[in-house]
């Protein structure tokens, strides 16, 4: 009978050790997820799936800018989607998100950025906390335009400020194959100057008509096609509202083309 008892006891000692170690674990997983660092996604039959969180930097009033990674550590082919740079054109937000979740294939990493300019989406303003509009102050045919807070108000300089320099060097790093700005009101795929055939595709597949629109000074995907000869920057103009339906098919418009670029090797 001692016997018994002293098994039983052992038992139940073995059962609370193990019991706290899987405890502990999910633990330190959930720390990782909320501090950013890396969670591994098992696909059947495949390499796992990372997903990575960046902090970049900061805005002009201190709110944190993160990019979000989902694929291959190893990845040849990148992608940059980027939800949100006029902070009054929102609904890219809720489609970058959304790609957060999607599981590229081998061999690529898709990088989300769903807001670049989290001063302006909190005052629901097209530029930032300076005034400046982020998407004329590029280092690419700058020229001084407007007052501050004007609409299309350029900055100091080019790179003035934090959010644009922050944009720079992330594209410099990670040197995309495919980048899609998200802007609003227009509801049309854009000609930005790089590979028509994916601005073409993008518009088939989303339903956004393409069209030309003008070139500014300053612009981040006029500069992007210019410096990376490699890859294909351009803007997509969602209209002004935007359903969880309409979502949807944007976001698999981008997961559709990040495909085709893998695959064809750009």
């Amino acid at each position: 009978m001692r016997h018994t008892h002293v098994r039983v006891r052992r038992a139940l000692v073995t059962a609370v050790a193990l019991a706290t170690t899987a405890v502990v674990a999910a633990a330190a997983a959930d720390d990782d997820d909320a501090s950013g660092h890396v969670r591994a996604d098992h696909r059947a039959g495949g390499a796992p799936a990372i997903a990575t969180t960046q902090l970049l930097g900061h805005s002009v009033q201190g709110r944190p800018i993160r990019a979000f990674v989902r694929g291959d550590p190893s990845a040849t082919v990148t992608a940059l989607v980027v939800g949100c740079i006029h902070g009054n054109e929102q609904a890219g937000i809720a489609i970058a998100n959304r790609l957060r979740h999607w599981h590229p294939l081998a061999g690529v990493a898709l990088w989300t950025l769903p807001d670049i300019n989290p001063d302006g989406v909190a005052a629901d303003t097209r530029q930032n906390a300076h005034g400046v509009d982020l998407n004329r102050n590029f280092p690419f045919r700058w020229r001084p335009l407007g007052p501050p807070g004007s609409l299309q108000y350029s900055g100091r300089g080019p790179l003035s400020e934090p959010e644009d320099r922050i944009a720079h060097s992330l594209i410099l790093r990670i040197r995309p194959r495919l980048t899609i700005w998200f802007h609003q009101p227009l509801g049309i795929t854009d000609r930005s100057g790089g590979d028509v055939r994916l601005e073409r595709r993008y518009s088939r597949l989303s339903h956004l008509p393409l069209r030309q629109l003008p070139r500014y000074p300053g612009s981040i995907t006029t500069w992007q096609d210019f410096r990376l000869r490699d890859g294909t920057a351009f803007v997509v103009e969602l209209p002004a509202r935007v359903s969880a339906a309409a979502t949807r098919r944007y976001a698999w418009a981008v997961e559709r083309l990040v495909i085709q670029v893998a695959k064809s090797g750009q």
